[in-house]
């Protein structure tokens, strides 16, 4: 595949808040792909094979429980990257990466990405604060995944979803959510009817339009804008 040229719009946030300079080097070494949905990228324990830098698609990180379920830890958008435990000197996935929203993203060999790093100051200014939301988030969604209701969860997972697919429809399916949510298809079901019969949600046959964003935002927990709130301080 060609790489992806200079000139070319940046989408990605972490690469767009880079200097010019930074930004137009590590490009030169990038690929542009696209994700589709549910495809595997990482499986945990396997060595990364490349860093992602989503600019239109979402990847779920997934922790796989044993009998075939899942639990979903974290939700990277435009707004992060895929493969930070390399600049921790960790090249072994400690997740499973599926995608959840179909799309393009930037890709970079785990060499080259580890090169740039070297070379860029700013790079790796910016990836040390990422790194520190994307602890934060995964604290969250584990105290969240305790503690709060399914119908607030699903909520703060729909909100979060917007965000990354900056669209108010995406498509998603109740066996695909209850995988992500580590629940039964039941409860899903049963939270999903629930926002819709509050008039915030459109749900059928997959296709979810969101309907009223404020009062998703009034149903969902507090993890939801801690979140948010977290990234627009650290890496502002």
């Amino acid at each position: 595949m060609p790489s992806i040229q200079a000139a070319q719009p940046v989408t990605n946030r972490l690469l767009g808040a880079l200097p010019s300079k930074d930004r137009e080097q590590l490009l030169s070494h990038c690929e542009q792909v696209h994700l589709n949905f549910a495809e595997v990228v990482y499986r945990v324990g396997e060595v990364i094979p490349y860093v992602y830098f989503p600019t239109g698609s979402s990847i779920s990180l997934v922790s796989p429980v044993n009998g075939g379920g899942g639990l979903e830890e974290g939700l990277i958008g435009n707004e992060g990257m895929l493969g930070i435990t390399l600049m921790l000197g960790v090249d072994v996935a400690p997740f499973q990466a599926l995608v959840h929203g179909a799309g393009p993203a930037l890709r970079i060999t785990p060499s080259s990405f580890l090169r740039e790093l070297k070379q860029s100051p700013a790079l790796l200014r910016e990836l040390k604060r990422y790194l520190y939301v994307s602890i934060r988030q995964l604290s969250q969604t584990a105290v969240c995944s305790h503690f709060h209701a399914v119908e607030a969860r699903l909520a703060r997972w729909l909100l979060m979803t917007q965000d990354r697919a900056h669209s108010d429809t995406f498509h998603i399916t109740h066996i695909f959510l209850a995988y992500l949510l580590g629940v039964r298809r039941v409860g899903v079901t049963k939270a999903a009817n629930s926002l819709q019969q509050q008039k915030l949600i459109c749900y059928h046959r997959g296709d979810i339009t969101i309907l009223d964003r404020a009062g998703l935002e009034a149903v969902s927990c507090g993890c939801y804008q801690a979140e948010k709130q977290t990234y627009e301080t650290i890496m502002h």
